[in-house]
């Protein structure tokens, strides 16, 4: 069965030239790409600079710049110049018109104010369907209906994180959501507390997942003190979040670069949580495998050994991994059996 067809290469070009745009946007922002302008106050005879702006939140702030002098003029004449981020625009429109998938504009819009508050710079890491979405772009092909999807998934490592940014860094994930004005309530659970996902009331399927590892209190959902936002661990979550790549989503108005898991992890994960997927979470189950299958029919072709390494790691962790594994890929040969997948995956099951 075709799991996706190959983009041409005038639409591997432009996603190409989009993402090394996007990565240069990224290092070179400036003055320009803010929303605000430039204050000025006399204060004892004295000229001083300010900049003032509105956050994504809406509040009102103001910066200090400095004293009216050759350097704070040299900064404000930067402030006229065209901001990075515009050029991504037309690369963006050029890659859907040539046929990239584009994100829908509403999702987007989410991921694209959480990058704005330092999400991803933070160690934030998109999963989820919308990370297969960006790996078809990725890697040049186009995937079927399970590209689709209504809620968006984040993922972070958690309390280790905390090791590797300056205690001054602080995320307002939950300001960041409040921002968007798009209806979203955090869930409460029986304890009173809010719990890991966002969603519309009227709209519940439009949701909002925040994911980490387990740690030492098994499923407890914790709240990561920088990055105010509740985390529900997942089993298995940390296979993913190894090797992280960078990809760019976009819709004909806008381009998000973002985290996202290895895509070879990523199919391996899906097999690995198969077997976990319980209740009204069972239906994704069908997903997690045709995802699954579709990257590792990709990987089979072009890039088998990406596979064996991660598959070699995955082996290596025990044998509740490997017991869940087998699950997977035994599922996985019953719906895709010209796969072959339990022969191919080189690293005995034991």
């Amino acid at each position: 069965m075709p799991y996706f067809d190959e983009l041409s290469l005038s639409a591997q070009t432009a996603y190409a030239q989009l993402l090394d745009s996007a990565l240069s946007a990224d290092h070179f922002r400036s003055i320009a790409d803010l929303p605000g302008s430039f204050a000025q106050k006399t204060v004892k005879g004295i000229r001083y600079w300010y900049y003032q702006y509105h956050e994504p939140s809406g509040k009102r702030s103001q910066v200090f710049v400095g004293p009216d002098n050759e350097a704070v003029r040299a900064l404000m004449a930067r402030r006229g110049q065209p901001a990075a981020t515009e050029s991504l625009i037309p690369l963006a429109r050029s890659a859907i018109a040539l046929g990239c998938a584009p994100v829908i504009p509403r999702q987007l819009k989410v991921i694209g104010r959480l990058a704005d508050y330092g999400f991803f710079r933070a160690g934030g890491v998109l999963v989820g369907t919308h990370a297969f979405l960006a790996y078809g772009n990725m890697l040049g092909l186009r995937w079927g209906d399970s590209s689709r999807t209504q809620d968006i998934d984040f993922a972070h490592a958690g309390k280790s994180v905390s090791l590797a940014l300056p205690s001054t860094v602080e995320v307002k994930t939950h300001n960041a959501i409040e921002s968007l004005e798009m209806g979203f309530l955090p869930v409460t659970g029986l304890s009173g507390k809010s719990g890991a996902t966002d969603l519309n009331p009227k709209e519940p399927e439009f949701r909002l997942d925040f994911l980490t590892v387990t740690h030492r209190k098994g499923e407890e959902i914790y709240m990561h003190p920088q990055l105010n936002v509740p985390l529900q661990p997942l089993k298995f979550m940390e296979f993913s979040l190894e090797n992280i790549q960078q990809a760019v989503l976009f819709s004909p108005g806008s381009a998000v670069l973002v985290s996202l898991p290895h895509p070879a992890r990523y199919a391996l994960h899906k097999l690995i949580v198969y077997g976990e997927r319980e209740g009204a979470f069972a239906a994704k189950s069908m997903k997690d495998l045709h995802q699954a299958a579709s990257l590792l029919a990709y990987f089979r072709e072009h890039r088998p050994w990406e596979i064996d390494e991660a598959w070699a790691d995955l082996v290596s962790r025990g044998k509740g991994w490997v017991r869940r594994a087998k699950q997977g890929v035994e599922a996985l040969d019953k719906r895709c059996p010209d796969l072959e997948a339990g022969e191919w995956l080189t690293t005995p099951l034991v």
